[in-house]
């Protein structure tokens, strides 16, 4: 039975509905406008997915893979090669591809002349071969950015290391940053904590660092990255302690002092074009070849020294902390939707 008052109880009723109504719409529209932030903060999560060809390009990984494949019967070192922009890409600017461009027209300076760039950074020719069979295929669909991510997954699975989805959808950048190559990207005479911080700014952590320091089982180095180590170290006037005696005496008969610095040197000694785990194996023989590849074991008290004897002893968890952090690498400021461009030719903008 309704109170007497019933028909003055309408109105308020009303009103607290409205009232509530509101809140609610105001709730929803504050949590769409977080949540819409969110995913411009970290657009990767939400929009790079491993199937973002599949109606438009459905056969491009089998087409890098192919491209890749032949290039290695020419030259081993490639894969180790096309890794090495992927990751050297990644970290200045995201993966945007930024690294390919020529300098001219707009890209006054190019991040190839950088530092860590000029004259061994390699591959571009093989990224040209992988965009010419992609746009015969796919006309102006599959960005420079993604073919490097492609091209990694190929070359790691093509020397015996893990294959894996890799995530699609990035869109090449409009600029480059020569500056940012020269101070954000590792260098192989940096210390430990240097090496981590570089790591850190891009989103990665120690157990990226090691796990992605773990391509260094295939591929080559040239003496002048790090023959610091083998005669003169830190102005001791004697070598790098942490070198093993007998891989110190072949490095300095490989490079001698006042030698050609462009001589190349094997980065895995034991098996130098497969991926496996004998990289983490030399380390805890002292046979790590750059200076940050050694510190990774050798740097008293690091926490990176259990995880180098925890891939040592395991290929299997190598393999499997390799691939995630592959995975998050690609992640590093993607452009997608409407920022940035396909390019069709890997090495200028479009119109340039």
């Amino acid at each position: 039975m309704l109170p007497r008052n019933h028909q003055n109880l309408k109105p308020e009723l009303g009103r607290r509905y409205f009232i509530l109504r509101s809140q609610l719409t105001m709730n929803c529209s504050t949590l769409y406008s977080i949540l819409a932030v969110l995913i411009l903060l970290n657009p990767s999560n939400a929009q790079l997915i491993s199937t973002f060809y599949s109606n438009t390009c459905p056969n491009v990984s089998s087409i890098v893979r192919n491209v890749v494949q032949q290039a290695l019967q020419n030259d081993s070192r490639i894969g180790a090669s096309l890794i090495r922009l992927h990751f050297h890409d990644c970290f200045v600017n995201g993966c945007d591809a930024s690294l390919l461009l020529d300098q001219g027209g707009n890209i006054t300076l190019s991040e190839k002349n950088a530092a860590p760039n000029n004259n061994s950074a390699r591959g571009f020719n093989v990224v040209d071969n992988i965009k010419t069979s992609a746009e015969k295929s796919c006309p102006s669909v599959v960005s420079c950015a993604d073919i490097l991510a492609l091209a990694s997954e190929a070359s790691v699975f093509l020397a015996g290391g893990p294959s894996w989805k890799v995530l699609l959808g990035r869109r090449d950048g409009l600029i480059a940053n020569q500056s940012g190559a020269n101070t954000s990207i590792p260098a192989p005479t940096e210390s430990l904590a240097n090496i981590t911080a570089k790591f850190t700014a891009v989103g990665l952590n120690t157990s990226d660092l090691v796990a992605l320091s773990g391509a260094h089982t295939f591929g080559r180095a040239q003496c002048r990255f790090f023959n610091q180590r083998l005669f003169n170290f830190s102005n001791t006037g004697k070598p790098d302690a942490t070198l093993n005696s007998t891989y110190l005496a072949t490095l300095q008969q490989n490079c001698p002092q006042n030698g050609n610095g462009n001589t190349i040197n094997n980065l895995d000694p034991s098996s130098p074009n497969n991926f496996d785990n004998n990289y983490f194996k030399n380390l805890l023989n002292n046979r790590g070849l750059l200076q940050t590849d050694q510190e990774l074991f050798s740097t008293n008290g690091a926490a990176t020294i259990s995880i180098v004897n925890m891939f040592a002893n395991n290929q299997t968890a190598f393999f499997e902390a390799f691939v995630q952090s592959m995975i998050k690498m690609g992640n590093i400021r993607p452009l997608v939707g409407n920022r940035g461009e396909i390019r069709s030719d890997c090495r200028k903008v479009n119109g340039s």
